[in-house]
C-alpha cells in the first residue's frame, strides 16, 4: 500500500509540473499542452518542440536576398531603397499589430514625424546621417509614447478611429507650419553628408540602397530578439486573452505602452531614411494612405511574423511599380486581387501549389517511448 501511495504521488506530481516557454521556443498552444497531458497520462515523454532559427540567420537570408537584387536589378536602386524603407516600416506595424493586437490606421504619424525631424535636423542643425537617422527615431518614440498614453485607453472600433485621428492632426499640423514644414511644397532644400565621411549619396541610388537595406537587417535583427524575449512572449500572451495575462499579474497596459513606443522609434528611423534618401518630405508621409498601405503590405505578408511584413512590402511595391507602368490607372485591382487571394485562400492550399506533396516538412509531433 506504501509503495502504491508513493507511486501515485510521483506520477501526480510529474503531471502536474508547469510548462514553461522559453524565449527562444515558439509559444506553447493549448492544442500542443493538451497533445502533451494525452501523451503524459499514456506515460509518453513531452512533445518536442522545434526552436526557432537564430536572428542572425534571418539577417543573412535578408542581406543576400537584397545584395542578389542589386545585382539582378542594377537600374532599380531607388525601388529598391523603397522596399527596404517600407520593410522597416511594415516591420514596426507589425510589432503593434501581429504581435500586441493593437488595431491602427494611423501609423503614418510616426513615419512622418521621424522624417519630417531627419529633414529639420540635416536643414537647421547637422547633415551628418547617423545623427539625423536617431533625431527621427526620437521624434518617432516621442509621438507613439504620448499618444498612447491616450490611445490605449481604448480598444476596438475606437482605437482604430483614434490613431487615424492622430494621424489627422499631425497632417494638418505639418500642412499649417509651412515657415518649419514647407506645407504642402515639402520639406527641401537640405544634404545630407557622406556615410561616416566616405560614401556620398550618388543619383544612382546605390549608397542609398546599401544604407537603407544595412539599416532593415539591423532593425530587423533588434525586433527578432525583442519578440523571442520573455517580453516578447508576454505580448502574444496579451494578444491572446488580456484578462489572463493581467490576472497572472502581467502589467498589460505598461507591456503595450512600452511596444507602442518601441514601434515608434522603428517607424520613426524608416521615416528618417526616406528624408535623407529621397532628398524631400512631403505631406504623403503624415497620409492615411500611407497609413492604410502599410497594412494591406502586413496582410499580404502575413502578419506576426516579422519576416511577412517584408515580403509583404516586397510584393506591394513590386506590384505598384510594374502594375502602375503597365496601366496607371486600374493598378490598384491587381493589388486588391492580391489581397483577396492571401485573404480567402489558406496558406496551406498555396504552399500546396508550388511544393511537392512528398518534399513538405513534416511538422513537429510528439516523440515519445511506451
Amino acid at each position: 500500500m506504501s509503495d502504491a501511495r508513493d507511486s501515485a504521488t510521483a506520477s501526480a506530481t510529474a503531471n502536474s509540473t508547469p510548462i514553461v516557454a522559453s524565449a527562444g521556443a515558439a509559444p506553447i498552444t493549448s492544442a500542443s499542452a493538451a497533445a502533451g497531458a494525452a501523451n503524459n497520462d499514456a506515460g509518453a515523454a513531452a512533445p518536442v518542440v522545434a526552436p526557432r532559427a537564430a536572428p542572425w540567420r534571418h539577417c543573412l537570408v535578408i542581406a543576400a536576398v537584397g545584395i542578389g537584387a542589386g545585382l539582378a536589378l542594377p537600374d532599380q536602386f531607388g525601388l529598391l531603397a523603397r522596399i527596404a524603407i517600407a520593410g522597416i516600416f511594415v516591420l514596426s506595424l507589425d510589432l503593434i499589430v501581429g504581435y500586441a493586437g493593437l488595431a491602427t490606421l494611423g501609423h503614418a504619424a510616426l513615419f512622418g514625424t521621424g522624417a519630417y525631424a531627419a529633414g529639420l535636423a540635416a536643414l537647421r542643425l547637422t547633415a551628418e546621417p547617423f545623427t539625423g537617422l536617431a533625431i527621427g527615431a526620437g521624434a518617432g518614440a516621442v509621438v507613439a509614447g504620448l499618444s498612447a498614453l491616450f490611445l490605449l485607453r481604448y480598444s476596438g472600433f475606437t482605437l482604430l478611429m483614434l490613431t487615424v485621428a492622430v494621424a489627422q492632426i499631425a497632417a494638418s499640423l505639418a500642412s499649417k507650419w509651412r515657415d518649419w514644414t514647407g506645407g504642402d511644397d515639402g520639406l527641401s532644400g537640405y544634404q545630407i553628408a557622406p556615410i561616416l565621411g566616405v560614401w556620398s549619396f550618388d543619383l544612382e541610388g546605390r549608397v542609398a540602397y546599401a544604407y537603407a537595406l544595412a539599416m532593415l537587417v539591423g532593425c530587423y535583427y533588434l525586433a527578432r530578439r525583442l519578440v523571442d524575449s520573455p517580453f516578447g512572449l508576454s505580448l502574444v500572451g496579451i494578444h491572446q486573452s488580456r484578462a489572463r495575462m493581467a490576472a497572472l499579474g502581467t502589467p498589460v497596459r505598461r507591456r503595450l505602452w512600452t511596444i507602442y513606443l518601441v514601434s515608434g522609434v522603428f517607424a520613426g528611423l524608416a521615416g528618417a531614411l526616406s528624408a535623407q534618401t529621397n532628398g524631400i518630405v512631403g505631406l504623403d508621409t503624415l497620409s492615411f494612405t500611407w497609413s492604410a498601405e502599410a497594412l494591406v503590405m502586413l496582410i499580404l505578408g502575413g502578419a506576426g511574423r516579422l519576416y511577412g511584413g517584408l515580403i509583404g512590402a516586397a510584393l506591394f511595391l513590386a506590384l505598384h511599380h510594374t502594375a502602375s507602368t503597365i496601366n496607371p490607372y486600374h493598378w490598384l485591382f491587381v493589388v486588391g486581387l492580391a489581397l483577396m487571394l492571401v485573404v480567402l485562400v489558406p496558406r496551406e492550399r498555396v504552399v500546396g501549389w508550388f511544393v511537392p506533396r512528398a518534399r513538405r516538412r513534416p511538422r513537429p509531433s510528439s516523440i515519445g517511448t511506451a
